[in-house]
């Protein structure tokens, strides 16, 4: 995957928390949601990722996740030109 396109931000956002069950993806509490931080693009946002869920390994409950938010600002991808 390509960190950055043409010199763009591409933001992600690393969170986790504790999971009600290992079958979803709903969470146990969500005023303790972990909001680890937001990155500039997919690599060191990963490496955080890495670390949250290595820390927490001996919680089988605890799950963290990279969101594209990039994808989320810009869904069509057109860079916020209409």
């Amino acid at each position: 995957m390509a960190e950055q396109e043409d010199g763009k931000q591409l933001l992600h956002l690393v969170f986790g928390g504790e999971l009600k069950s290992l079958r979803s993806t709903e969470f146990r509490d969500l005023n303790r949601l972990d909001i680890v931080g937001i990155y500039p693009n997919y690599a060191s946002a990963l490496d955080a990722w890495k670390a949250k869920a290595q820390g927490s390994v001996d919680n089988a409950h605890m799950r963290y996740y990279v969101v594209h938010l990039h994808r989320l600002l810009d869904p069509d991808g057109s860079g916020g030109k209409h």
